[in-house]
């Protein structure tokens, strides 16, 4: 007696290959068009669209729907999405991943991508230790913020970022592995660097030097003094860390700043008080494309991307969770 198979369990009939119409559907997901995905994958528009459409029937769910001039994903093809992507790029890099695996860390690149307080007040131990652990590898920082180290992780240019996020998009993961406390700083003679205590409204009259206000300090600033209802006025908006400590300390304004950036050369020229009452610490950490492989010379790098390796009294774990 035969047995026939259950109707919930799918069969993937097209040409008898599971692999095929999940790679097509991966490709058209991330290009957004099946003449695109055809491109990419060497084949013809009516075969990636043969693909598509035996996938759906398989599987008894529409994947794809039409949006303006895009293709893209329906509820159930994000959760097949979410399931494809890694086993298809596992299969694809393979090889690569395979003659990485014997060589090990013999040589290679690695590509990292960070802003420029990352690179300047963070990363400079671990670059110190990776190097010390592996002088054969080829170390390359790209200095972007904000949306461009996204798109550089997207597009594969590098193998990972590392800084602090807010808001996390569907298609990466973010491993936060350490916090910095929210600090005001002043000249050493400013009012507020000597008062016992003071309040949020305290720091009302006194003009702010902030980043540009794309950057996700000023949001965070601007996200507070209106959730307190406190008004507060910009004096200035200026790139960098640096020349943010040193227009404070010229007297030019006060200005609301991550723990990370300050250092012992700073303690003669700025007065740092604590604002961790009122604004969340900042997370720093690992950010990567989802379901993406990391390389050797990747995992070797995150991993010492830890705590331990900082001796800053602004990373208590006691201290206020990120919001």
């Amino acid at each position: 007696m035969s047995i026939e198979p259950s109707p919930a369990t799918p069969r993937f009939s097209y040409k008898g290959d599971r692999l095929k119409p999940l790679r097509a559907f991966c490709q058209t997901v991330r290009l957004g068009s099946v003449s695109r995905a055809a491109e990419a994958l060497f084949l013809s528009q009516p075969a990636v669209s043969l693909q598509l459409q035996a996938l759906e029937r398989d599987l008894g769910e529409r994947l794809l729907e039409r949006s303006g001039r895009r293709l893209v994903m329906t509820r159930q093809g994000e959760a097949l999405y979410d399931l494809a992507r890694p086993l298809v790029e596992g299969i694809d890099e393979l090889p690569d991943a395979f003659r990485k695996q014997l060589r090990g860390m013999d040589g290679g690149e690695l590509n990292v991508a960070a802003g420029s307080s990352t690179i300047l007040y963070l990363l400079p131990p671990i670059v110190a230790a990776f190097r010390a652990a592996h002088p054969e590898v080829r170390l390359n920082l790209h200095n972007v913020t904000g949306a461009g180290g996204l798109e550089l992780l997207r597009s594969d240019e590098v193998d990972l970022a590392v800084g602090s996020m807010l808001d996390v998009p569907g298609d990466l993961d973010y491993a936060p592995v350490m916090r910095f406390e929210p600090m005001l700083i002043t000249p050493p003679d400013h009012p507020l660097a000597t008062r016992a205590k003071f309040d949020l409204a305290d720091l009302s009259p006194y003009g702010l030097i902030l980043p540009p206000q794309r950057l996700t300090t000023y949001r965070m600033v601007d996200l507070v003094f209106q959730r307190h209802q406190v008004p507060y006025t910009v004096a200035l908006e200026v790139g960098g860390w640096e020349v943010i400590k040193q227009y404070v300390a010229m007297g030019l304004g006060i200005s609301i700043v991550t723990a990370i950036c300050l250092t012992e050369a700073d303690k003669d020229r700025l007065a740092s008080r604590s604002l961790a009452e009122w604004f969340p610490y900042r997370s720093y950490g690992v950010v990567v494309r989802r379901g993406k492989y990391l390389s050797p010379q990747a995992r070797a790098f995150t991993e010492l991307i830890k705590p331990d390796l900082f001796t800053r009294r602004d990373r208590d774990d006691s201290g206020p969770s990120e919001r």
